[in-house]
């Protein structure tokens, strides 16, 4: 049987497109109909907010190690944070938690290797695009990166926060987007990183100005790697 995933979820679309993810591609690996067992808990979005716009990385922790003690007693094996921003805080968690995770921004550098990529734009909201997160993953891997522009940083959060989170996807805010991957794109960049989790939603390879890597489903599919290899390992 492949070991049970645990979701620590953030905020709900993103976390319910890696839910769906996992439950509709399990079918390749395991079968018509199968997937391994999944467990999710979310907090209120407000809980997480009020310690982001504070710059409280240790309050996040807190809530997603509750939500990581929580799902190991109901017998998930490991863990995945369907948000890119809230893994500014897993170095409080990682220490104290019950159960390892997966790190999203270890998976898409992974996948960048494989496919051949040098230089990721990265698009996300304000906190993660000015954090560390993915340039020294990336970095780790040879892989450069570039941000959006302060002015850009602010026109991404907006959609994201005011639109996005909430499951509201208008035709502006897929051109915000094309037009922030078209400035990357002219800088030198062979393709994007969707580093918030609702932008899949609104954006893929057919309407970016160049290939993506998909934060969200990448979690999902290294998720259901490992559920899938964890159970076939020698005990």
């Amino acid at each position: 049987m492949a070991c049970h995933i645990g979701i620590v979820g953030c905020s709900a679309e993103g976390a319910a497109l890696c839910y769906r993810t996992i439950c509709v591609e399990g079918a390749q690996l395991l079968g018509a109909h199968a997937h391994p067992e999944v467990s999710m808990h979310t907090p209120s979005l407000a809980d997480y907010m009020k310690h982001i716009y504070r710059g409280d990385w240790r309050g996040v922790g807190e809530l997603m190690l509750s939500s990581a003690n929580k799902l190991a007693n109901i017998g998930a094996d490991f863990l995945i944070c369907p948000d890119n921003t809230i893994h500014q805080a897993l170095r409080y968690v990682e220490p104290l938690s019950p159960l390892p995770w997966l790190h999203i921004a270890e998976v898409v550098a992974a996948e960048a290797v494989d496919r051949g990529l040098r230089r990721l734009g990265l698009t996300g909201t304000r906190w993660l695009v000015e954090s560390e997160i993915y340039p020294e993953k990336l970095a780790a891997h040879g892989l450069e990166c570039v941000r959006p522009s302060a002015a850009e940083r602010d026109e991404i959060n907006r959609v994201i926060m005011e639109d996005l989170v909430y499951g509201v996807f208008r035709p502006e805010a897929a051109a915000c987007f094309q037009r922030v991957i078209g400035r990357m794109r002219d800088a030198g960049c062979d393709a994007v990183v969707l580093g918030c989790t609702e932008i899949p939603l609104i954006m893929n390879d057919s309407n970016s100005p160049l290939p993506t890597l998909d934060s969200t489903r990448l979690l999902a599919r290294a998720a259901l790697r490992r559920a899938v290899q964890g159970a076939a390992a020698p005990a």
